[in-house]
């Protein structure tokens, strides 16, 4: 389901997201690690609470036309957070690498996003989160202005994707809220 931020791509880099107001120039390059860390936190609630009389099953409704399950987004967090983390370390050992493209919505459908266990999900973004963290804290200074590209032209830095990345895990909170304010008829 390629929403807003997929849409802009790489001015999510440098520009405040009109929907989240995640603003990635508020954010520095010794501030990004612990900031992508928090995310895994971030999606503990979201995946593992419920009110009185929910069980798993209200994280697999997509009560809103066009818009994924919370699962499903969570899932997404998941992933890219992975994804950037190969791309941002590709950026580091290669000058200017063409980063592989990732059909996203496809992989919602081929990697079984809502059949998969809330809690194992979100210990994975936890884990994904911790290891990209890991990652951007070991960034030389000489390295947050590498580059890499999409086949598209779209170019990114190592500060850019790691911003990306952390605007992707912000903005997709706000749309599990808004997914499961939805299918509680809120």
């Amino acid at each position: 389901m390629a929403d807003l931020s997929e849409e802009l791509g790489p001015r999510w880099q440098s520009e405040r997201c009109p929907e989240c107001a995640f603003d990635p120039n508020g954010v520095s390059a010794a501030d990004l690690p612990a900031a992508v860390a928090g995310l895994g936190r971030r999606y503990q609630a979201p995946l593992t609470r419920f009110l009185p009389g929910e069980d798993e099953s209200i994280l697999v409704a997509r009560p809103l036309p066009g818009q994924w399950s919370a699962l499903a987004y969570a899932c997404h967090v998941r992933d890219v957070l992975t994804v950037f983390e190969g791309r941002i370390l590709r950026m580091l050992d290669e000058d200017g690498p063409v980063l592989a493209e990732w059909d996203q919505d496809a992989a919602v459908e081929a990697d079984g996003y809502e059949k998969q266990a809330p809690a194992e999900v979100a210990t994975a973004v936890a884990a994904n989160a911790a290891r990209l963290s890991a990652t951007l804290a070991a960034v030389p200074d000489s390295g947050w202005d590498r580059t890499g590209s999409r086949r598209d032209g779209a170019v990114f830095t190592v500060l850019g994707a790691g911003r990306y990345a952390l605007h992707e895990g912000t903005h997709h909170l706000l749309d599990i809220g808004r997914v499961l304010r939805a299918a509680r008829g809120r």
